[in-house]
């Protein structure tokens, strides 16, 4: 979220504060983490009143990427003014006697408190939900209304901009003023003192209006007696008004379909949608994921499901469809026939940290590759849909999953990661967890190699990384592109033709950036050739601070937009691609390879990458 001090004014006052960066001001009770958000004003108001307002979360409205788009159009103004604060309505069907109401059943877990509450306030911040809103969490714990806002109190943060208060003064002032200010400490105090308390009233103002939103209801997940009572009170929050229901499933996927046949029959709404959130892992295999769709559809329409995956509201995921489809110079070297491989790779430098009682149940393959890259893998190599609209992108997806060959246990590496002490601190390995057993086979790292089968791609390996404990943390796609025929500088590039193919490497964590490494002339006399990067880094280009992915699809969802969802063919065509592994996995229990904490995973994967003819620097390890 990003807050903006703005005031109203006449043209006869001296100075506007703008903005202003302050990273270690913590409001009592309350972690404030980022900086401070800028507004551009060019005059300070008389009645100095500071309004607080968000700036972060971008809209979500679909647009044409179509030519010939008129100059004023929103994409123009996008490209043209991208810190240019854009609002759009919570829906402009609704009229003011709706309301919604939020369930999150599994109010008190980790998930809850740490990302959809947060979010839920980044979007209240942002007037992104409706004026008539009730976030009600359930739960089978006891406790107050209270008792839940003061735990999730704890986790709301007012974050903002990474712009500084004292950067736009140099832009937006007279110099004598700002040499006033840079020598005038008290003055300079006295300002930054006012402003620090105009802005802890406004957080507080905004956290306590939140907060009163916010009720809760324990109960039995399976209890339709208990749902009973939580439809009485959302019936008491919404006054007699048209009434829509949207459920956060946060909790176990045993539990997915008790709280659909609940909700279903005792809390829906009688005048409003209904729509339901469920929170991966869709099942363990195909079969699991087909019982568990059956299930959530005795009781809903697909149109009613939301299947959430939140590394698909990543800004540069999003963006993939943005830079594929609206840029003449990348959509027609989409194929096999200028690329010569693709990695996606997601490493994280930290293990399971406590979690292993969950982990070792699933794995990396199916915690991240099944979802997370294949999702992601869809989404970069399906061909043009027909249009923006939901279906007809995951009717794309859905083709290009299909088109994949089930991956072969040859394709693949799997490793586990094993203690390790650095002479200050020890790293303990992964069945040093209490909660996993000593002889776990579960794999903590995993690469592999898919195909797919389509005039588009055939041939293209598509290599997939994902581990834990590793020596960085990153997510990326990186596409190799094929070496130039007839090469006339390769001499100047010496044996190594890799390091003189281009590469588009779209990094989504961390510091988002989308760059393209080039071969270049090294200025002089001489004929030496370099690889220089043409960098798109979001962070300098874009300084509102990104949304969080939750905060996206928590909007979506509530807007009735599916198509960053998955639906349940999609699902079942993606599980068609890993269950016969994961099956063989089991089967033959073959033993991961050991690796060290904080190392680049097993040595099995450098063969991995050769058989393919990929170097190890390809995965994202030498930038």
């Amino acid at each position: 979220m990003a807050i903006r001090l703005s005031a109203s004014s006449s043209s006869a006052t001296l100075f506007a504060p703008s903005s202003f960066s302050h990273e270690t001001e913590t409001i009592p009770g309350r972690k404030l983490f980022g900086t401070w958000a800028c507004q551009n004003n060019s005059k300070f108001h008389q009645n100095k009143h500071f309004e607080l307002k968000a700036s972060n979360v971008q809209p979500l409205k679909a647009v044409s990427l179509q030519a010939g788009a008129p100059a004023s159009s929103p994409v123009t103004e996008r490209v043209e003014k991208p810190t240019q604060e854009e609002y759009i309505p919570f829906l402009e069907t609704d009229t003011e006697e709706s309301t919604l109401s939020i369930v999150v059943v599994g109010a008190s877990g980790d998930l809850a408190r740490r990302k959809i509450y947060p979010a839920l306030f980044a979007l209240f911040i942002e007037d992104r939900l409706p004026e008539n809103f009730t976030i009600f969490g359930y739960g089978r714990s006891i406790m107050t209304d209270e008792e839940l806002r003061n735990i999730i109190s704890k986790t709301l943060t007012c974050r903002v901009d990474k712009r500084c208060y004292f950067i736009e003064l140099c832009l937006n002032f007279e110099s004598i003023f700002i040499w006033y200010v840079f020598t005038n400490y008290v003055f300079l105090f006295v300002l930054i003192t006012l402003i620090l308390r105009d802005y802890r009233e406004n957080c507080d103002e905004k956290m306590d209006a939140f907060l009163k939103k916010c009720f809760y209801s324990s109960g039995q997940y399976s209890s339709e007696e208990h749902f009973l009572e939580l439809d009485n009170k959302l019936k008491e929050k919404e006054a007699g008004r048209l009434s829509n229901r949207l459920f956060y499933l946060a909790i176990p996927p045993n539990m997915f379909v008790d709280v659909a046949r609940c909700a279903k029959r005792r809390a829906s709404s009688e005048n409003g949608w209904i729509r339901v959130i469920v929170e991966k892992p869709f099942g363990r295999d195909t079969e699991s994921s087909r019982e568990l769709t059956r299930g959530l559809k005795q009781y809903l329409s697909e149109d009613q499901i939301f299947r959430i995956d939140h590394h698909m509201g990543e800004e540069l995921v999003e963006n993939l469809l943005v830079l594929r489809f609206s840029n003449l110079v990348f959509e027609p070297l989409w194929s096999r026939n200028y690329i010569r491989n693709v990695q996606f790779i997601f490493s994280e430098d930290f293990g399971t940290h406590g979690q292993g009682r969950y982990f070792d149940n699933y794995g990396i393959i199916r915690d991240i590759m099944q979802n997370h890259l294949l999702q992601i893998i869809a989404l970069f190599s399906m061909d043009t849909p027909v249009s923006l609209d939901a279906e007809d992108i995951r009717n794309e997806k859905v083709k290009v999953l299909r088109s994949m060959k089930p991956v072969q246990l040859e394709d693949v590496v799997v490793g586990q990661y094993k203690g390790d002490c650095d002479g200050i601190r020890c790293y303990p390995g992964y069945t040093d967890d209490m909660t996993v057993s000593n002889n776990s086979l579960t794999p903590t790292f995993a690469a592999a190699t898919l195909f797919i089968n389509n005039a588009r791609w055939d041939g293209v390996p598509f290599l997939m990384i994902a581990g834990k404990a590793l020596h960085s943390k990153r997510a990326e796609i990186r596409v190799q592109f094929r070496h130039v025929p007839g090469n006339l500088y390769n001499r100047n590039f010496g044996t190594d033709l890799d390091q003189a193919g281009n590469e588009l490497v779209i990094r989504i964590e961390p510091d988002e950036a989308i760059y393209l490494k080039i071969n270049n002339k090294v200025p002089g006399l001489g004929m030496r050739l370099d690889r220089s990067d043409l960098n798109l880094l979001y962070k300098a280009r874009y300084p509102r601070e990104v949304p969080d992915a939750y905060e996206r699809l928590l909007i979506d969802a509530i807007e009735g937009e599916r198509r960053l969802f998955i639906r349940s063919d999609e699902l079942d065509a993606a599980w068609a691609v890993f269950t016969p592994l994961l099956k063989e996995l089991e089967e033959k229990k073959v033993a991961p390879e050991l690796y060290t904490y904080g190392s680049g995973g097993p040595l099995g994967v450098h063969y991995l990458a050769a058989k393919h003819n990929v170097r190890w620097g390809d995965f994202g390890y030498e930038d």
